[in-house]
């Protein structure tokens, strides 16, 4: 679900900036680069997983909990002004790092894209950047957004089952997980019924059967 989520707020945020930014995509430590390289490249925007801040029992049965995530987008914008780069410039084209935070902002806020997640939750916005280099003024702001969603948990002591590719459990048979066989499926209960005083024997029974469902 995470790459999910991350794959869905990039598609979105593409589509709906248009000619505002020149990339959005994932982040990948682009701003532990080459700072000069990097900000020739602004406006840009890119997306990483914040991490999970919660996660609770989600049923009676205990066999699924709700996880509580965070996800941040990260904008960016050069200008020669330092205030037009928060700003935005008076030609067109001169978006401001300010209006970035709004576009993205605007655009997320109460999404779910399609996915089994609660709609995302804008939250707080920090300023990662706000300063000069060389002869360029830029600004870096974290925009973060939670949402949440289901997980299945496997019964104690269980591992997961052998799988299809397609499965969500993929990935262990992949790379040589411990895998099990799938559970016997449910075919029939045989209900018995004693009365008092009980001489051992059933007084009536009921069958439920499933096999020629």
């Amino acid at each position: 679900m995470i790459t999910a989520v991350e794959r869905a707020i990039i598609t979105r945020l593409q589509a709906g900036l248009g000619r505002m930014v020149r990339q959005v995509d994932s982040y990948s430590g682009e701003l532990d680069d080459d700072l000069a390289r990097v900000i020739r490249a602004f406006p840009a925007v890119w997306v990483t997983f914040g991490g999970i801040n919660d996660t609770r029992q989600a049923s009676t049965s205990r066999s699924q909990q709700k996880v509580g995530a965070q996800f941040v987008v990260m904008v960016g914008e050069r200008n020669l002004v330092q205030q037009a780069g928060r700003q935005g410039g008076s030609l067109p084209g001169q978006v401001g790092s300010n209006q970035l935070v709004k576009a993205v902002r605007r655009l997320l806020s109460g999404q779910d894209m399609a996915l089994a997640i609660s709609p995302l939750q804008a939250g707080k916005v920090r300023t990662l950047y706000n300063t000069r280099l060389n002869d360029d003024a830029f600004s870096v702001f974290a925009c973060e957004f939670a949402t949440s969603w289901v997980e299945d948990i496997l019964p104690c002591g269980h591992w997961p089952e052998v799988t299809t590719p397609d499965s969500p459990d993929a990935i262990f048979g992949q790379f040589g997980g411990q895998l099990q066989n799938p559970a016997p499926a449910w075919l029939r209960t045989g209900l018995t019924y004693h009365l008092a005083p009980d001489d051992g024997q059933p007084d009536a029974q009921d069958l439920i059967d499933r096999s020629e469902a």
